[in-house]
């Protein structure tokens, strides 16, 4: 399975049509206001559910915060039965009463931990892990999961190292404390974590982004600086990608579909501090499908997509289903975004499935 990108594998396929379970997107930003118009169809075309991130302005740190978000998330896929679970944002001032809350609301699934400056927004999050104890231990006897963006944020550690830095400062530490509580190591990104992923048990579950799977950190150096493929976490190096490549082959529960689609205008992202993000929504289940085919481990795409995420939010799985067909179809360059744009994942690109609309 050794491959210098993922766009010159030259896969030989005998499958023209996939049909699996309806999926879910365990890790989305839906922005909110006309961005979040803009983009949450495309997500409800393809997702029956998915965790919505919490990280606007102001972020969305209570219960109150998320019942009015979600309405506006509804309100734009109005006429869909797609369904948001909602998050809420981890500071170091959020109590237990908050998450007692949230609880019993149903409707929030998880709470997010930004360390403080990580990413998009982030300004809010978490200096000091222990600061948040009394909330983690109403988190863990609620059974509410932690939802991590894993990495430190400490200038002295270089930025390819931050994954792994945060696996040792703040993971591990947190999980001896708090044996019992379940932890979602979103968007993984190295080797270490896959590693890490893999020994830790049941209670650890991590998302795994496409861009992930298909980039390593050369494509943001392609014949120029490309700002369309600048996230974070950054693009790592091809040894990372081909851990990741090997995790969502083996079949392994704890490994489950995330997609972290960030939309950003054109403008900001091709601006003198480009926005950190990956627009991948548009098509994100057939660029997954296109990862898993040229792989040949096209069979394990719906456990990955459809199965592992649910099991281990404790939610049942979907009874709907979707078909891919093996059709190719050309991403367009940009898509209208508010009153701008956005481009996504491919961009002028073609690729080799495409989703069956529904009923069709």
């Amino acid at each position: 399975m050794r491959h210098t990108a993922w766009y010159i594998i030259q896969a030989i396929m005998t499958t023209e049509s996939l049909t699996i379970t309806r999926p879910d997107d365990w890790h989305l930003h839906l922005r909110d206001g006309d961005v979040l118009n803009s983009v949450a169809p495309f997500t409800a075309k393809q997702f029956q559910r998915a965790i919505v991130m919490p990280n606007l302005k102001p972020a969305v740190t209570t219960v109150k915060q998320a019942v009015d978000y979600l309405d506006r998330v509804l309100a734009a896929v109005e006429g869909s039965d797609f369904e948001p679970l909602m998050t809420l944002y981890l500071t170091d001032n959020t109590s237990a009463d908050e998450i007692v809350a949230a609880h019993k609301s149903c409707f929030i699934k998880g709470v997010k931990l930004y360390p403080a400056g990580a990413t998009t927004n982030s300004d809010e999050g978490v200096t000091d892990i222990r600061r948040c104890d009394a909330v983690l231990e109403e988190m863990q006897r609620a059974g509410l999961p932690l939802l991590v963006h894993g990495e430190v944020t400490d200038g002295s550690v270089d930025v390819f190292d931050r994954e792994k830095v945060f696996i040792d400062r703040v993971l591990i530490p947190t999980m001896e404390r708090f044996p019992e509580l379940k932890i979602v190591f979103e968007h993984i990104t190295t080797a270490d974590a896959v590693d890490f992923v893999t020994e830790s048990g049941p209670r650890i579950g991590a998302t795994i982004t496409v861009h992930h799977l298909m980039y390593s950190r050369n494509a943001m150096f392609e014949g120029g600086i490309r700002p369309h493929h600048y996230c974070l976490p950054v693009l790592k190096r091809e040894r990372h990608r081909q851990a990741l490549l090997r995790a969502i082959a083996s079949g392994k529960p704890g490994f489950f579909l995330g997609t972290d689609s960030a939309p950003h205008d054109k403008k900001l992202k091709e601006s003198s501090c480009g926005c950190a993000g990956i627009f991948s929504a548009h098509a994100a289940i057939e660029l997954y499908a296109t990862v898993f085919d040229a792989i040949g481990e096209l069979d394990k795409l719906e456990a990955f997509a459809s199965f592992y995420g649910p099991d281990f939010y404790g939610l049942p799985r979907n009874s709907s289903t979707i078909t891919l067909e093996k059709s190719e179809q050309t991403i367009p360059e940009s898509y209208p975004m508010a009153d701008g744009s956005v481009v996504p994942l491919m961009a002028g690109k073609t690729i080799p499935w495409t989703l069956k609309p529904d009923n069709a």
